[in-house]
């Protein structure tokens, strides 16, 4: 064998042996190294994005794919580290919390990868230094550190705390506000030192709802920050009826295209409001194509990722943003942070790296080891006081603060798991678990007076500033805080603003109008545009009767039946009340009609009175003369008792009168037509007629015919008589006074009885129409019966189809009509005999016999 061969083969089978007594753990894959690390007796770690971003690679998957390489320093995060490491030197500082125990800390970058945030919280937990362990020892160990102070955004915080979660390692976030993230049974170990995007968003809600925005469009950052804090911001506007006119997503990586898509729809959109539900770095990348295109003029709502931001405030050198309102943390303040953060010593004591491109970026040089094409070189002495850079804006103190808070709160938890006093058991075995629970159970108060506790999920109090960015005249935006939104608060009294302080888009005073419809005015309701949202519609007045009092309603109310709506549908007016009444013209001239028929029926009964002894007054039974002519008269009068307001005794009144006057008035004149039949059957030779139709007859004859009506009325005006009604269907703005008829059998009953009695008038007189002309009043009374019928069979239909106040006048008219055809038809030509001719008004005319001719 070959020397080499065999010396290369002694080197393997020492190997060989050597891992067999040995064994060696150790990470699988790239290691992870901290940026900013220490030694103590507890260990934290910690995680942030010192870089935003990093360089796009195309893995052929031939071969393993390289570390992912960070780009583009974010000093907002380096601030974030120094604010954990100023926590932890007050810590071992102090006396009164944790005497005796130092903390260390493990910093890591996540670069802002979720990828390379789990491969960071594998390191946090396992460790990156190899172990070696006995043959027969697993390779496992304690947790390497108690509690895990990070990530900044949501996404990278989910990865850490679903990785870390079923171990039981407090994450305690800073910056995370997912709602997601509340949910225990999936992050049991998670908590956080900022309010939960569930408050946030709807907050925001009620916010763009207090200005009257109701028409709005939204862009979120395309991962779980953006799409669940706006998904909870979709279902609050939707409740508070907000409409989204779209909402788009977009990340920092995205193609340009997608930017281009984004500006189209901005451009094409109606609405003035934006709400972004970005995140810082996603905003800025946008802002820059914003202010290119000059999208400027509308208004923006934002989170308290940029809302506050400094940063992006300095980038928006076009003034897009100008007039920007949204929610922040409440401002804090950290004594000692801002001196602790602008020294630059514990990031070039921690990491030689990390502070060489921190010192160029800051300083714009670059130092002769790290780059031979020199601009500027770095001497590493230069002078913090008169840069001009993010790096010393001290305008995120609140987000500093939440980290403060979650080391203190780590802090207090192993202070009492350690049993501190003077001095710490460290015998005591720490356990994750333990911690967390510990960490869950503490409340205390900072220095600065900042109360620390977190509820059931995991979360702080929700209390944001709402901030609004108002230029100055040197073109600085200045943050102003112009309200408070507390949800401990009562509902109503949760947003609490200061209006007259903001400035808007634009510059103005004026608050922006974002709606996609105008409001409704009272008297209108909204019908909904076909295929657009809830917040789309056009306003249609309210139907006849109908009324709406509100503005911007969906539906009308119809007023209650005694009522209607007046001429701008926005009140109930009651209602008119209408009948036939004594003061219109109508009634006037029916009133005038009747009473004239009453005074000519007078007049009538005056001349045959005067003339009673002449013979044809006594022809023809002059008794039932006077008895019609009285009848007559109270057919008149009675058509009085249809006109004026309806009342229980009027409305059984005038149907009473109607029928009983009128039976009278046609029995009389069966009982005449009858006479003049029985006069001529009586002069027959052997006709013994006459006694039974006489003078005595015919009173019991009327009399009858009369009684069996009064009993019909009596029958109808006892079971179901007429009553006074308020008929609100006839004319439908008005209500018509009228009488029910009751009992409608016993009404047509009256009618059909009396129109029973004219037919047998008529059949008689039309008997008596051959009789000798001198002598026959059949005649009249045939012609008179033929108007009474036509009249009444008229009536009917002319009843029934007209309408409230005008089928009483119709009755009247009925009524009035068959009055002055009798009186006329029947006594008008005696009155003519009597007054005209007296010289016709003998025996010998009347029986038909010629006077002699005078010489």
């Amino acid at each position: 064998m070959h020397p080499l061969g065999w010396a290369f083969l002694q080197l393997l089978l020492v190997a060989y042996v050597s891992h067999a007594e040995e064994p060696v753990c150790r990470q699988r894959g790239d290691p992870e190294n901290p940026l900013l690390s220490k030694n103590g007796d507890i260990i934290l770690g910690g995680m942030f994005s010192f870089h935003t971003s990093w360089k796009v690679r195309k893995d052929t998957y031939m071969n393993q794919p390289l570390p992912l390489q960070c780009i583009s320093l974010n000093f907002r995060d380096l601030q974030f580290a120094q604010a954990m490491l100023f926590a932890i030197e007050k810590i071992n500082k102090s006396t009164n919390i944790l005497p005796g125990i130092s903390l260390g800390y493990k910093i890591y970058d996540d670069c802002g990868s979720v990828a390379r945030s789990i491969g960071v919280t594998l390191a946090l937990a396992n460790g990156s230094e190899i172990v070696f362990a006995p043959s027969k020892t697993t390779c496992t160990r304690p947790a390497y550190v108690q509690a895990i102070i990070g990530a900044t955004s949501s996404s990278t915080t989910i990865a850490v705390a679903t990785v870390i979660g079923p171990f039981f390692v407090p994450v305690i976030s800073h910056f995370a506000t997912c709602a997601c993230l509340s949910d225990k049974t999936k992050y049991p170990s998670f908590l956080r030192t900022i309010p939960s995007d569930y408050y946030q968003s709807r907050a925001l809600a009620h916010l763009v709802k207090y200005f009257g925005w109701t028409w709005v469009g939204a862009i979120r950052t395309n991962n779980d920050y953006g799409n669940n804090g706006m998904a909870t911001f979709t279902e609050t506007a939707q409740r508070l009826g907000i409409c989204l006119e779209y909402s788009v997503s977009f990340f920092r990586t995205d193609p340009y295209a997608k930017i281009q898509r984004i500006l189209d729809i901005i451009r094409a959109s109606t609405s003035k409001v934006i709400v972004a539900f970005l995140a810082r770095a996603d905003l800025n990348v946008l802002l820059h194509e914003f202010s290119y295109h000059n999208l400027s003029g509308y208004q923006w709502v934002g989170s308290e990722s940029w809302i506050f931001d400094s940063q992006t405030a300095a980038l928006d050198i076009h003034h897009i943003l100008d007039g920007a309102i949204g929610l922040s943390i409440p401002k804090a303040h950290v004594t000692g942070l801002r001196e602790f953060i602008l020294d630059e010593k514990p990031l070039n004591s921690s990491n030689n790296k990390l502070f060489i491109e921190f010192w160029e970026t800051l300083f714009s040089c670059k130092f002769k080891e790290s780059s031979s094409d020199i601009q500027r070189e770095c001497t590493g002495h230069e002078d913090m006081t008169g840069v001009q850079n993010s790096f010393i804006d001290m305008s995120l103190m609140p987000i500093f603060n939440n980290i403060y808070k979650a080391v203190y709160a780590v802090a207090h938890a192993l202070h009492n798991i350690l049993s501190c006093n003077n001095t710490c058991n460290k015998n005591v075995q720490l356990d994750p678990f333990m911690v967390l629970q510990h960490i869950r159970k503490i409340y205390f108060t900072t220095k600065e007076g900042d109360e620390v506790y977190f509820n059931e999920n995991g979360d702080p109090a929700a209390k944001y500033d709402i901030i609004n960015w108002q230029p100055k005249e040197n073109g600085v935006v200045e943050f102003v805080t112009v309200g408070l939104y507390d949800i401990s608060l009562a509902a109503e009294k949760q947003l609490n603003l200061q209006s007259k302080s903001l400035i808007w888009a634009r510059k103005t005073k004026q608050v922006p109008v974002s709606i996609c419809s105008e409001k409704c005015s009272p008297g209108t309701r909204k019908v909904l545009q076909k295929g657009r949202p809830v917040c789309c519609y056009d306003c249609i007045r309210c139907a006849e009767g109908e009324i709406n009092n509100i503005t911007d309603s969906a539906t009308c109310v119809r007023c209650l039946p005694e009522f209607w709506s007046n001429e701008r549908r926005d009140a109930c007016i009651k209602k008119e009340a209408v009948f036939l009444s004594y003061e219109e013209i109508m009634g006037a001239l029916l009133t005038a009609a009747s009473l004239f028929g009453a005074c000519m029926t007078i007049g009538v009964i005056q001349i045959f009175f005067k003339y009673r002894k002449t013979p044809i007054v006594r022809a023809n039974n002059s008794e039932l003369s006077f008895l019609l002519l009285f009848s007559l008269i109270l057919c008149f009068l009675c058509s009085l008792t249809f006109i004026g307001q309806p009342s229980d005794w009027s409305c059984m009144l005038r149907h009473v009168a109607f029928g009983i006057t009128f039976v009278l008035c046609i029995s009389c004149l069966l009982g005449k037509t009858m006479v003049v039949l029985m006069a001529f059957r009586a002069t027959r030779p052997g006709s013994n007629v006459k006694k039974w139709f006489g003078q005595t007859q015919q009173r019991l004859c009327v009399t009858a015919f009369t009684l069996i009506q009064v009993n019909i009325c009596i029958i109808w005006l006892t079971t179901s008589p007429p009553f006074p009604f308020k008929n609100f269907k006839e004319i439908k703005d008005k209500i018509t006074l009228e009488c029910a008829l009751g009992s409608a059998v016993g009404f047509w009953a009256v009618l059909g009885y009396i129109g029973l009695l004219a037919i047998l008038c008529f059949i008689f007189a039309f008997l008596a129409r051959k009789l000798p002309d001198n002598f026959n009043e059949a005649k009249f009374i045939t012609f008179s019966m033929l108007i009474f019928c036509a009249v009444w069979i008229t009536f009917i239909p002319a009843y029934v189809s007209s309408p409230g106040k005008f089928s009483v006048a119709v009755e009247i008219f009925a009524i009035l009509a068959s009055s002055f055809g009798l009186l006329i038809c029947i006594f008008i030509p005696k009155c003519y005999i009597i007054l005209m001719k007296p010289e016709n008004n003998t025996k010998k005319r009347i029986m038909g016999k010629k006077a002699p001719q005078s010489p």
